[in-house]
């Protein structure tokens, strides 16, 4: 198999993982399940199960945000979409297998920490991490905001995605055919 259609495959194979987790954006941005919490305790669950169940859709938003700030800056703009691009090849669409180069095996932390002073060096080196910087803090105001203001009340969450899922699992005695056995 060519290292193309190796490639062609990751992409439709990260495309369909990206399809799951992705949330419907008329229920992200549903005005009635918005409504000033009770409690700071009921603000920050609401803040931790919001950014678990729409991960897809506040990354999303920030990079929407950091592509609107570098519109005038072309060079910059065109630098950030071959870092994301490094990110995606590298980094995201690998399953498990470590990136080997010249018959060496990298750890991903390696990688990782590679890929991200890669970012900031592009960052520096156009001049726009300024931009950028003020971008991510307006983005994850905005977050923090809609997170914090949107209900949990109409999420249905799976137990792994929810911040209390290893908690749920010692509540309930669940039989091996999945069925609930009583206690």
């Amino acid at each position: 198999m060519s290292s193309s259609s190796q490639f062609i495959d990751r992409l439709k194979e990260t495309a369909q993982s990206i399809t799951t987790i992705r949330r419907p954006w008329r229920d992200f941005l549903d005005l009635t399940a918005l409504n000033v919490p009770a409690s700071l305790s009921d603000a920050t669950t609401r803040v931790t199960q919001n950014l678990a169940h729409y991960r897809f859709n506040y990354a999303t938003l920030l990079l929407l945000i950091i592509f609107i700030s570098l519109l005038y800056h072309p060079i910059s703009l065109i630098a950030f979409l071959v870092t994301l691009l490094a990110w995606f090849f590298f980094y995201f669409s690998r399953e498990d297998d470590p990136l080997t180069i010249f018959g060496v095996c990298i750890d991903d932390r390696i990688v990782g920490i590679a890929l991200f002073a890669v970012t900031v060096g592009v960052l520096v080196w156009t001049g726009v991490w300024v931009n950028v910087v003020v971008s991510v803090l307006v983005g994850g105001f905005l977050v923090i905001l809609h997170s914090g203001l949107r209900t949990t009340d109409d999420l249905v969450m799976d137990d792994l995605e929810s911040p209390y899922g290893p908690m749920l699992d010692d509540m309930y005695d669940v039989s091996p055919d999945g069925a609930y056995s009583s206690i």
